[in-house]
């Protein structure tokens, strides 16, 4: 018995404890893969041709270890334009070995995921909800005396304070030694081209 399966772009046709190299899938190396993807099943009695798929049919296989392939070179040049480029690219391949070949509703559909439980009978936890940042909101006008409400008539506008500037230290301009810098040196003066008669 054989099969025509289809993974990763391309058609491979396959029977029973047959190895090959398929572009990757995940899975170990000694887990369980199957290809659903089937478009025909021969070898007893006529084949079956899928339209594009064979219904109810699949292929089981084995992992047998994750590798690459050998290195391709990808050289590009554009003549008389001084433009070159060289690439290197290694696929990343899966081998299988291909275990049973299932047919006429065999295929047991994958196990959906299911969401883990802390507890029996525990409810699964909603989602988290990011909460937005609150902006901080005003002082009471109360509490706050408007500059308006200041003039300079009164005494208290003479007396209130300006608001302050942040003033940065200055650094001293002094060495590790405590000498002061040193004054910029004199330029020199330009050379006076000689006059030709």
């Amino acid at each position: 018995m054989y099969a025509v399966i289809r993974t990763g772009g391309k058609q491979y046709k396959v029977a029973p404890q047959d190895v090959l190299q398929i572009e990757k899938v995940e899975g170990a190396a000694g887990g369980a893969v199957q290809f659903g993807e089937v478009l025909m099943v021969g070898g007893e009695g006529e084949p079956s041709f899928g339209t594009p798929l064979v219904a109810g049919a699949a292929v089981t296989a084995e992992v047998v270890e994750q590798g690459k392939g050998p290195k391709v070179i990808i050289f590009k040049k554009r003549r008389r334009q001084n433009s070159r480029r060289k690439n290197g690219h290694r696929q990343e391949l899966t081998t299988v070995r291909i275990l049973d070949i299932l047919t006429g509703g065999q295929a047991k559909p994958a196990p959906a995921e299911e969401p883990v439980l802390a507890a029996a009978g525990a409810e699964a936890k909603p989602a988290k909800v990011k909460a937005k940042k609150v902006e901080a909101e005003p002082a009471p006008e109360a509490a706050v005396a408007p500059e308006a409400a200041v003039t300079q008539d009164t005494p208290a506008a003479a007396e209130a304070p300006a608001p302050a500037k942040k003033a940065k230290a200055a650094k001293p301009k002094e060495n590790a030694e405590g000498a002061e810098e040193k004054a910029a040196a004199p330029k020199k003066p330009r050379a006076k081209k000689p006059e030709t008669e």
